[in-house]
């Protein structure tokens, strides 16, 4: 069974700083890019960042590029999202998912930076 549990979201400051996870099961996690994308209340779902399947090479959104670092270890099938430097635009409910054809969303985890 194909399965995606994102966690680690909560409120915070702005300024302040999360790391989310992403424990996958169900396909053959190391052989996939893997990527983080969020969505805002009325606002579609964006890309925030990319990591190939080896870990090698990454890519953000630009409007995260700086302040987010996405990581993954393959051995425990997860992804994690480094988020620095948070600001209220960053309020959004995040998943990850595996580069195309996707495999069925998780639920999210809720991330809210406000003071």
């Amino acid at each position: 069974q194909v399965q995606l549990v994102e966690s680690g979201g909560g409120l915070v400051q702005p300024g302040g700083s999360l790391r989310l996870s992403c424990a996958a099961s169900g396909f053959t996690f190391n052989i996939y890019a893997m990527s983080w994308y969020r969505q805002a209340p009325g606002k579609e779902r964006e890309l925030v960042a990319s990591i190939v399947s080896a870990g090698g090479s990454t890519n953000y959104a630009d409007s995260v590029k700086g302040r987010f670092t996405i990581s993954r270890d393959n051995a425990k099938n997860t992804v994690y999202l480094q988020m620095n430097s948070l600001k209220p635009e960053d309020t959004a409910v995040y998943y990850c998912n595996k580069n195309r054809p996707f495999v069925p969303w998780g639920q999210g985890t809720q991330v809210t930076v406000s003071s």
